[in-house]
């Protein structure tokens, strides 16, 4: 049965972001104040984050995120966040004024090195 929650969550987010687009075009860190302005049915606005954070929930390892997103740990749910080498990356989807920095401090679901993009918190 455990297997079988897990095919139906690669599925759903599979088929609700996109197969074959990356992450920007997903709208994955995009900035947001609720989850209708993610424009994707599969996102989550995460306003936690200064600006908020489009991401999609519920993969259950990084082959269940788009091109250029790894799946990681936010409070009790996991996420696709946008990887990066760098912060120009990060900002594609984003206003000067709600920047996201490339981070390494986040909790991975999968083991590896990967840094993502990552707002302030709302209340910094």
């Amino acid at each position: 049965m455990k297997s079988a929650w897990k095919w139906m969550a690669m599925v759903l987010v599979a088929v609700a972001v996109g197969c074959g687009s990356d992450a920007d075009d997903a709208l994955i860190g995009a900035e947001c104040t609720s989850s209708t302005q993610c424009e994707n049915a599969a996102l989550t606005c995460m306003t936690q984050f200064k600006g908020g954070y489009c991401g999609a929930s519920a993969c259950l390892a990084n082959a269940d995120c788009p091109e250029l997103s790894i799946c990681v740990t936010q409070g009790q749910t996991n996420y696709c966040f946008r990887t990066c080498e760098d912060k120009a990356e990060c900002n594609k989807n984003r206003s000067v004024e709600n920047e996201s920095n490339c981070s390494s401090n986040i909790t991975r679901v999968e083991t590896g090195t990967a840094k993502v993009c990552i707002p302030p918190s709302s209340g910094s």
